[in-house]
C-alpha cells in the first residue's frame, strides 16, 4: 500500500471526502481522522457526508473544508406519501449532483452500512483513486458486510477498537502513516455568539446530561439530586437538558430536589453544543451530548451503567474522568471524588 499512499500524494493537493452520516457520538469519534489526515495532506480539501441534524456539529471542525448534508432519516420517512414524495426526490436528485460535483482521490466509509456504501458508490472517484472502508465490525458497532461491494480497499480493525480510533486506524492503514499522537477533535471553528440565549448563565455552572434511551444506561435520580446538592456546596448551580417530553419530566424531578437548578428549554444541536463549551463542569451518562463536552476538553465525568467504557470513554485529556462500566454503575461517592478531582 505504500505505492498506493505515493500515488495519491503525487498532485499539489488531495480531494478526500469522508461519508460518516450518523449519530451524534459516532459522529462525533470519527472527528480526529480528519487531523491525522491534515497532517499527511495538509493542502487537502477534507469533505464530509453527514446527516443534516449534524452539520453544525460537523462544521466546528476547522479541518473540514464543506459539509455536504443529507437527509435519509427524513426521506424514509417522506418518500413513499404523497405530500412529501416529489420534494423528497427533488431533494435527493439536488444531494446526487452536490456529491458528484468534485472528483475524489480517496472516499472513506467509517461506518461500515450499506446505505454509506450506496453514497461511497455515488461519489466521483478520480482515475487513480480509491474507495476505502472497513472490512469487519467491532464488538457491539452497528455493520452490514454488503457495504465491503463498493470498495476498493477494506481494512481490519480490532474487534474491541475504541470509537476513536476506528476510523483512525483505517486511514493509516490506507495511507501507510503511523497513529503517534492523542486523539484531536479540532473544533476551533467559532461557535456564533449567544445573543439570544437568556438561559446562559454568566457565571460559572454545571451541566447535567442525565437523559439517555435505554434505561439501564441511567444513572439513579437519587444519586443525581446527590451529586446536585454537592454542585451546589461548591458554588456551581446546576443546568438540566433534555430531548423528549419523558425526558423533562426526570429533569423538572431533579431540579425539584436539587436547590438552585435550572431546567433549560428544549435546545437546538448548536445551543447544546454552547452549553457544553463553556460548562465548568459537565456530568453525563453514555450519550452524544457528553462525549461532546469531552471532546471539547471540558472538565467532564462520564458516566457508564450498561455500556462498555472501553468503546467510548474519554481517554484524550486529563480533564476527563470515567466512572463505572457494564453492569457496574457507580457509586454517587465515586461520581462526586471524580467532580472533586476535575473542580475541588
Amino acid at each position: 500500500m505504500r505505492a498506493a499512499a505515493r500515488n495519491v500524494a503525487q498532485g499539489s493537493y488531495v480531494k478526500i471526502l469522508i461519508v460518516r452520516v450518523s449519530s451524534l457520538g459516532d459522529v462525533l469519534h470519527n472527528m480526529p481522522m480528519v487531523a491525522d489526515l491534515r497532517r499527511q495532506f495538509p493542502a487537502a480539501i477534507i469533505d464530509w457526508v453527514v446527516e443534516e441534524a449534524y452539520v453544525s456539529l460537523v462544521r466546528l471542525n476547522a479541518g473540514v473544508d464543506e459539509v455536504i448534508p443529507i437527509a435519509l432519516r427524513r426521506w424514509r420517512k417522506g418518500l413513499f406519501r404523497a405530500a412529501t414524495s416529489r420534494t423528497v426526490r427533488d431533494e435527493m436528485a439536488a444531494f446526487y449532483r452536490h456529491l458528484r460535483v468534485k472528483e475524489y482521490d480517496l472516499i472513506f466509509d467509517t461506518q461500515g452500512l450499506l446505505k454509506t456504501g450506496l453514497v461511497m458508490g455515488m461519489a466521483r472517484l478520480a482515475a487513480h483513486g480509491r474507495r476505502v472502508g472497513l472490512a469487519n465490525a467491532t464488538e457491539g458497532s452497528g455493520y452490514e458486510a454488503i457495504s465491503r461491494v463498493f470498495h476498493t480497499q477494506s481494512i481490519q480493525v480490532a474487534s474491541l477498537c475504541h470509537a476513536v480510533e476506528r476510523a483512525r486506524v483505517v486511514a493509516a492503514a490506507a495511507l501507510d502513516y503511523s497513529l503517534n499522537s492523542p486523539a484531536d477533535f479540532n473544533l476551533s471553528a467559532p461557535l456564533p455568539t449567544p445573543t439570544a440565549l437568556s438561559w446562559l448563565p454568566e457565571t460559572s455552572y454545571a451541566v447535567f446530561f442525565h437523559a439517555t434511551a435505554r434505561a439501564a444506561k441511567q444513572w439513579p435520580v437519587q444519586d443525581w439530586i446527590g451529586l446536585g446538592k454537592r454542585c451546589g456546596e461548591r458554588g456551581l448551580p446546576v443546568l438540566l437538558a433534555w430531548g423528549d417530553q419523558k425526558e423533562r419530566l426526570v429533569a423538572e424531578e431533579l431540579a425539584a430536589g436539587i436547590p438552585n437548578a435550572r431546567v433549560l428549554p428544549k435546545l437546538s444541536m448548536q445551543d447544546a453544543m454552547i452549553l457544553a463549551q463553556r460548562a465548568s463542569l459537565v456530568v453525563g451518562v453514555d450519550t452524544g451530548l457528553t462525549h461532546i463536552a469531552a471532546a471539547f476538553c471540558r472538565p467532564t465525568v462520564e458516566i457508564y451503567c450498561d455500556s462498555p467504557r472501553w468503546k467510548t470513554e474519554g481517554n484524550w485529556s486529563p480533564n476527563i474522568i470515567n466512572c463505572g462500566d457494564v453492569g457496574q454503575s457507580p457509586s454517587l461517592t465515586e461520581v462526586d471524588a471524580a467532580v472533586a478531582k476535575l473542580v475541588g
